[in-house]
């Protein structure tokens, strides 16, 4: 008789899964289901010490041995490019790509390329790590891209003039705004890669007690107590990541939001494709990557 854990842990078995922001809350959590279920996982953070710690933690937890780390601090373009080299060296194939690191900062900060900082981790780091993985993914169709994104963006409204280096700051605004980032990134990518067997979907994980706040100093702890009385915890607030990073039901279903494991419509905003476009367009020319998508065309069978 075969268990439910059995079936678990052989669904994605044979699978290579990148999940940046992984050394705590529900990236943490993504990484160890995705190992019990079998999955190669390579977990990525910006703290050696703290990726390595977690890596063997998950592999102690779930019995997977191949767990590894990357270390990378996503608000730097050069080493969101290094992640990427590194991750191409170390591997051939990647199935899922969990864009799931995010911070809020209340006060604002520039990130090393002059950038205002939630814009560029919260934004830019999706856009250029899934732009540079691209080839691997096709290479490894069907693959999935999943980007965690809050129903924070239904509140947005964006300026594509200023968005990167906002003239007037509030950092909660900031936070939304780059949440309707990741939907209007999401909605684009899929309309790119449409055909290629490489789906992309983004969701709203919850209100989770996490510590998304602790850079923030005195209030931020304050916040993150807030979080931890109101919110729900990191186990049910991964419950959506994982399932769309590993449900069959998600088998070439992309261009959607999901929230409590469900398809759901997101704001107006987020459908506004000429906005999508242009937002591509300026997040091509921050990052330097081509404006284009590059489809690789179909081999001969």
């Amino acid at each position: 008789m075969t268990s439910k854990s059995t079936c678990r842990s052989r669904l994605m078995s044979g699978k290579t899964c990148l999940v940046t922001g992984a050394t705590a809350g529900i990236g943490r959590v993504t990484a160890l289901e995705l190992a019990h279920m079998g999955a190669t996982v390579v977990v990525a953070g910006r703290d050696p010490a703290k990726c390595a710690l977690i890596a063997s933690d998950i592999r102690e937890e779930s019995g997977n041995p191949d767990v590894e780390f990357l270390v990378a601090d996503l608000s730097s373009q050069e080493k969101v490019r290094r992640l990427a080299n590194e991750f191409r060296e170390q591997h051939q194939r990647l199935d899922v790509l969990v864009n799931n690191a995010g911070a809020i900062h209340m006060s604002r900060q520039k990130s090393i390329d002059g950038i205002e900082m939630t814009f560029a981790v919260n934004h830019l780091s999706y856009f250029l790590l899934t732009n540079l993985l691209l080839d691997v993914l096709f290479a490894s169709a069907p693959a999935r891209v999943v980007n965690v994104a809050s129903t924070v963006h239904k509140k947005a409204k964006i300026d594509l003039f200023d968005i990167h280096a906002p003239r007037h700051y509030l950092g909660f605004r900031a936070y939304s705004r780059s949440k309707l980032c990741n939907l209007l990134f999401t909605y684009e990518l899929a309309r790119r890669l449409e055909g290629t067997g490489v789906t992309a979907n983004a969701l709203h994980p919850g209100l989770v007690a996490s510590n998304i706040m602790t850079n923030n100093g005195i209030l931020g702890r304050f916040l993150n107590m807030l979080l931890g009385i109101r919110g729900i915890s990191v186990e049910a607030g991964a419950l959506t990541t994982v399932y769309a990073a590993s449900s069959p039901e998600m088998d070439g279903v992309s261009g959607k939001y999901l929230d409590k494991k469900m398809i759901v419509r997101s704001s107006a905003r987020s459908f506004d494709e000429a906005q999508a476009a242009a937002l591509w367009e300026l997040s091509a020319s921050l990052t330097g990557i081509p404006a284009e998508t590059s489809i690789p065309s179909p081999t001969a069978g």
